[in-house]
Parts: structure tokens; C-alpha cells; sequence
């Protein structure tokens, strides 16, 4: 069995996950993304599970918790923002969360690390004020939290850029009962409009707080102004003081320079969240991708991480292979929607409507998505794969192989160029016609053997849809 990215199945929309170790298996919790929602997080909580020893194998835990579950939201109208879990002194697992439309973090307790969750209270000054709620208060958002011994340390906040009324990610500690504030809040770092001239400048704070501890070091994870980076920053306590270390993965690959140039972007990207977990020794981030063009249906994605003997990160590479170990097997079928790198001639940083070249329009851009609704468990692929459109896949151990097939629907009569560079050399053509059934081509492409990546560039006028790409002998 060999692990993909995504990792979860691709009608799954679980994005901002944080990643676990809890008795043997690491347990992933996330929000919860509609196939073709028009917002953020509309789903309940769900949770999925792999073995330590088998990474590829995940298993759907269910729904942990509903919208409903939390008692000042009884007819649902907030919806579950991304949370985090913690193993309290007592042994038993909370979870950590913001409603959409409240200001203040929730708790709810299991006795198991999957579930089913109870509500249980919220994080609350001594007095029984909630905090967020008190005057002074930051609003709280996107809890990350981790226990040590009685206490947990609980990262909070929201900064936009040009917000000058949030002062930065803040830093609370809380009792054994998991909801007193003991110590705090306290500001890590400054939000942007208090950023000019610092370490910060340029990846300031925006959401996202996550942390992990390792090798004696505190690193938070945070989604930056840009958005689509997520950036790490190190502390010899909780507290701090906090040193910027740099970015951990872009979800459109900004700042890689090792196979294309650094400003380039090869996918596009957006809002980013996502979590450090070390697993029998080897240590990954998991973060989110957009898909179906918009904002709203994220899936959940991983990559190794090294790190240096001083504690810095290298930036992950983009992959489809990122749990696997390695690559891929260069022989068989993959489904198109493993696809990390997915572009045009027009660049873009951005998914439509989202800034920066916001100028898309469906039909102009590939996307990768699926049909049915929301909870079918229909296959992804990629779909408006029109002139110049290009999708990548990385990476495959290749040897031997001599042709080169995918599978194709759409109203398109052009062909499908092969190449193992994203700007190489064209290695051979697919010829594709018109039709609206799932139709195999191949032809004789012979791939060099090692690690390669494939990239597939459509020509020709119409639109093409991609299910797939196979490798044989």
C-alpha cells in the first residue's frame, strides 16, 4: 500500500489539520469543508485515524462532535472553525475550538482519542468570565494547545494586516481543570501594523496558531499575512521569547527554488493551517490545498520535514507522494487528483476570487474536483485542462517504463503533452478527441529511469478532463 497526497480519500474536505500521536496511531483533527460550499467550515467535526507503522492507512472515525453539540449554538447557525486536541493530566482528550460567529473557545472531553466528545465549558477567567468577553479582551480564535504536567498552554488568535486593534498571537495558560486561566493572555509576537522593522516583517502573524514540542524547543506554526505559507518560529519556553525561523510549506509553492524558480507559483493556493507530529522518529507537516476552484472545499495534504541539527526547518516540497516514505512506484495507474503542481501560461498565486490576480473565472483555470454533491463518494479529477494547462505529479521511482496512458473526458480534440520537467523537453504526445465517457489513450513515451516527476500540458482548443495517468512497460 502507498500513500498519496491527499491522504484522506479525495471526497474527503478536511482541512487545518492538527496531527496527533495518541497510543499508536496518529489521529488527525481538522474543520470540516462542503464539496461546493459557499463559506468555510460548514461541516461537523470528523476524525481520522492511521497506525504509526502504515501511514497509508486511514481510517474514518466518524463524527467526533456536531455543530449542535455545543449549547449556545443550537440551531447550528455557527460553524466548527478549526480545532486542536490535547491529552489533559487526568488522561482524557479535549478538544479545543472558536464557533464561527463567537469570540471565545469551547471545550469538549472524551474519554478516547476519537471520540465521541462531550461539551464540557469554556475557557474562562476565575471569575467565570469568559475570555474574550471581558473588557481588554483580544477575540479569541484558532486554539492550539499543548499540555505539560497541571497546565496547558493554549495559542490563540486572529490579526488581519491592517487591523490595529489585535496585537498579536497570545499565549495562555490554563489549570488542570483545562478551562481556568492560570497565566496570561500574553502577545508572542507583533501583528502586522506593529511588525515594521522586526524579524517578523513580511511573514507576520494572521491565524493558525499552532504548537509542538521538540528536542527541547517550543515551534508555533502560523499561517502569515499571505496566507498561503505556513511559518514556524522557535522559543526555549512556552512564553517565549519567540525567533522567526521561517516558512514550513507554501500550498501553491512559493520560495522553492529547486526545480523552478522561487517566485514561481505551482499551484494555487490560499488560506494555509496545518501542524508538526513526529511519527516512529520522522517528523511532518500537514496542511491544506483548495480545491474546485474556490476557497471553501480544502483537503488535507503532508510532507516530511528535516530538521537541522540548530533546530531550523527546510522548506517542504510540494508533493504527491508526501506520506509515502519516498516515491511512488513508476508503473500502473494514479488518479489525476494526486496531482501537486497545477497551472497555466497566466500565473497565479491565488485560487479565483481569492486576491492577488483575482481576475479568474471558472472555466479558465484547472481545478480539481469531483462530481456528485457534497458526501458522495465520487473519484477526483482534474477538470478545465485547456490550452497550456499543466498538471505535475512527484514523484515516481521510474524504471523502465516505455508507455505512457491516461484517461480522459471532455469536448477537447488536442493531445496532452509528456514531459518530467514542469519547462522540459516534450518526451512525447497524447492524441485525445472528443467525448463525454472516460476514455483511455496511451502511446509509446519512454520515461528515463530514477526519480522522476510527470508533467501533462494539454494543446489543442476545447476543455479537457483528467482522471488519470498510467506508466507501464
Amino acid at each position: 500500500m502507498q500513500a498519496f497526497n491527499p491522504y484522506l480519500p479525495s471526497w474527503e474536505y478536511t482541512p487545518d489539520g492538527e496531527p496527533h500521536v495518541f497510543e499508536g496511531r496518529v489521529y488527525v483533527y481538522g474543520s470540516h469543508d462542503r464539496f461546493r460550499g459557499q463559506t468555510y467550515c460548514l461541516n461537523d467535526y470528523v476524525c481520522w485515524s492511521a497506525p504509526e507503522e502504515n501511514l497509508a492507512d486511514w481510517r474514518y472515525e466518524g463524527v467526533i462532535f456536531k455543530k449542535t453539540d455545543d449549547p449556545d449554538n443550537p440551531d447550528g447557525e455557527g460553524c466548527l472553525f478549526a480545532p486542536d486536541v490535547t491529552r489533559g493530566p487526568d488522561g482524557r482528550y479535549y478538544l479545543y475550538y472558536v464557533l464561527s460567529n463567537k469570540g471565545y473557545v469551547s471545550v469538549a472531553v472524551c474519554d478516547k482519542p476519537a471520540g465521541k466528545y462531550e461539551y464540557l465549558g469554556n475557557v474562562r477567567w476565575p471569575d467565570g468570565v469568559r475570555l474574550g468577553e471581558r473588557e481588554g479582551d483580544e477575540p479569541q480564535f484558532d486554539p492550539g494547545v499543548l499540555t505539560e504536567g497541571d497546565l496547558t498552554y493554549m495559542y490563540t488568535g486572529f490579526c488581519g494586516p491592517w487591523d490595529e486593534s489585535r496585537t498579536g498571537p497570545m499565549m495562555t495558560v490554563l489549570g488542570p481543570d483545562m478551562l481556568t486561566v492560570v497565566n496570561g493572555p500574553v502577545t508572542i509576537m507583533p501583528s502586522a501594523p506593529y511588525a515594521k522593522g522586526t524579524q517578523w516583517a513580511g511573514h507576520e502573524f494572521f491565524e493558525a496558531s499552532s504548537i509542538r514540542k521538540f528536542d527541547g524547543r517550543y515551534y508555533f506554526v502560523y499561517s502569515s499575512v499571505v496566507m498561503h505559507e505556513l511559518c514556524y518560529a522557535t522559543a526555549p519556553r512556552p512564553e517565549g521569547p519567540f525567533t522567526y525561523g521561517g516558512v514550513v510549506v507554501s500550498n501553491c509553492d512559493m520560495h522553492i527554488d529547486t526545480y523552478k524558480p522561487a517566485n514561481k507559483p505551482m499551484y494555487y493556493g490560499a488560506n494555509n493551517h496545518g501542524g508538526l507530529v513526529e511519527v516512529k522518529g520522522k517528523r511532518y507537516i500537514f496542511y491544506h490545498r483548495h480545491t474546485d476552484g474556490t476557497n471553501y472545499s480544502r483537503q488535507g495534504m503532508a510532507e516530511p520535514v528535516r530538521f537541522a541539527p540548530d533546530g531550523r526547518i527546510a522548506q517542504a516540497e510540494m508533493t504527491s507522494c508526501g506520506l509515502n516514505g519516498g516515491p511512488l512506484k513508476g508503473e500502473g495507474y494514479y488518479p489525476a487528483y494526486i496531482a501537486c503542481n497545477l497551472f497555466t501560461d497566466k500565473e497565479s498565486v491565488y485560487t479565483g476570487g481569492s486576491g492577488g490576480n483575482g481576475f479568474w473565472m471558472d472555466g479558465c483555470f484547472p481545478k480539481i474536483t469531483q462530481d456528485g454533491r457534497d458526501g458522495d463518494e465520487e473519484p477526483g479529477y482534474i477538470a478545465n485542462m485547456t490550452e497550456s494547462a499543466t498538471c505535475g505529479f512527484k514523484y515516481f521511482d521510474c524504471r523502465g517504463v516505455k508507455r505512457v496512458g491516461i484517461r480522459v473526458r471532455g469536448y477537447a480534440g488536442g493531445r496532452f503533452e509528456v514531459k518530467t520537467q514542469w519547462d522540459g523537453p516534450v518526451l512525447g504526445s497524447i492524441p485525445v478527441r472528443f467525448t463525454n465517457l472516460w476514455t483511455d489513450y496511451a502511446a509509446d513515451i519512454a520515461i528515463p529511469d530514477g526519480v522522476q516527476a510527470i508533467y501533462l500540458t494539454y494543446r489543442g482548443p476545447g476543455s479537457a478532463q483528467l482522471a488519470g495517468v498510467e506508466m507501464g512497460k
